[in-house]
């Protein structure tokens, strides 16, 4: 049986050749290609045509959000396993919802990379205890009942509304947070869901309902 491709893909050469020692290790597994960035992995889905990625969120240029966001369009069925020093309920759930197949901690134990790897290639969606713990958190930080339904709305999704209600454009708060265009966009949809919402009207009253501005 041949084995898994795998490509790594993060900003720091001595963390990204560590995993790929990790991966080596594992039965079955063979490490394909290393990079830098989202740029270069997306350009590395047709030259080492990987069947698993492990990728650092936190990379130069193209964040992992926005590379996640790409490789679905281009392979969607491709496992993408991400790691990242970053706790972050934001980068979490972020890139569970753009596919991301696991989320692991760089600190985590060092047996944890071959069962993320194992469990997400037979399906399932795997998470580090800690980040795990982070997404329960999150999912309990605020709730509010409207319409019978508890929504749950995590930190970052709060200022992103109060920016919205600010009249920030999305460029602006793209850039008080830190993040791409893209990702707000992304927050901003899935806060009208999250809220059953049908315009940024519905968004900006919600926030000035809780006096957020």
């Amino acid at each position: 049986m041949s084995s898994i491709r795998v490509v790594i893909a993060d900003g720091d050469p001595l963390a990204a050749e560590g995993v790929a020692e990790r991966v080596r290790s594992l039965d079955g597994l063979s490490v394909v290609g290393i990079v830098r960035n989202g740029k270069e992995l997306l350009e590395g889905l047709v030259g080492f045509d990987p069947g698993l990625v492990v990728m650092e969120v936190a990379m130069p240029g193209m964040d992992g959000i926005d590379t996640m966001r790409a490789i679905r369009r281009m392979r969607p069925d491709l496992p993408v396993l991400a790691y990242s020093t970053l706790c972050n309920i934001e980068y979490i759930n972020s890139m569970r919802t753009e596919g991301a197949a696991g989320y692991l901690l760089k600190h985590g134990p060092a047996d944890e990379l071959g069962r993320a790897i194992s469990t997400i290639l037979s399906g399932r969606e795997y998470l580090s205890e800690e980040a795990a713990r982070e997404v329960e958190q999150g999912y309990r930080f605020t709730s509010k009942q409207l319409g019978g339904e508890y929504i749950g709305l995590t930190e970052r999704e709060r200022e992103v509304i109060r920016l919205i209600a600010l009249e920030r454009t999305n460029k602006e708060i793209a850039d008080e947070l830190c993040v791409s265009i893209d990702t707000v966009k992304t927050h901003r949809k899935h806060l009208m869901a999250k809220l059953n919402v049908r315009s940024i009207a519905g968004l900006v009253r919600y926030a000035v309902e809780r006096r957020w501005v």
